[in-house]
């Protein structure tokens, strides 16, 4: 099976969760930053489509959204699984997902994933660090990245691929 592993990544907290599923994942594997890399591929070519992305200011990047919006229909044709990284938990976690991701591919996915998120300040620009220190307080860098959540999104979907 090959999966191909769309992303964005900010400052590196959805870099890490998508070398975490890369490592792990059964099969042949490509991943792919879409603020990044130069990588052409074809979705054809793939079985399994992960997106993945982070929320800044209330949204998921627009890369995330635009790849979505360009391919919509062709992900409905494929196994497809969506994750997010957010610092926010609960129900608000919740929300930021079902916003980032349309209703249509949240219920075709065979995974869903909360991966917790990262305030990295020491990467961040002078506006992110004054939004940040603004809306949560936050001054020096802090992680809730919830690896045994990624372990999780990861066993799901390897037992998928012992099935088919």
């Amino acid at each position: 099976m090959k999966t191909l592993i769309v992303y964005c990544s900010s400052h590196g907290t959805t870099e890490k969760a998508v070398s975490l599923i890369s490592e792990n994942l059964e099969g042949e594997v490509l991943s792919v930053d879409l603020k990044r890399d130069k990588i052409f591929f074809d979705l054809k070519d793939f079985d399994t489509v992960i997106i993945g992305g982070s929320i800044h200011a209330g949204e998921i990047q627009r890369k995330i959204k635009q790849f979505i919006h360009k391919y919509h229909d062709n992900l409905l044709e494929k196994e497809i699984a969506l994750f997010l990284c957010c610092m926010r938990e609960g129900e608000l976690a919740i929300e930021q997902f079902n916003n980032a991701y349309p209703q249509e591919l949240r219920k075709n996915a065979v995974a869903l994933g909360l991966f917790g998120g990262e305030f990295l300040v020491s990467k961040m620009n002078f506006f992110e660090r004054q939004v940040v220190k603004k809306v949560d307080g936050v001054v020096t860098d802090r992680s809730n990245l919830d690896v045994s959540a990624i372990m999780e999104f990861i066993i799901k979907l390897n037992s998928r691929r012992v099935l088919v």
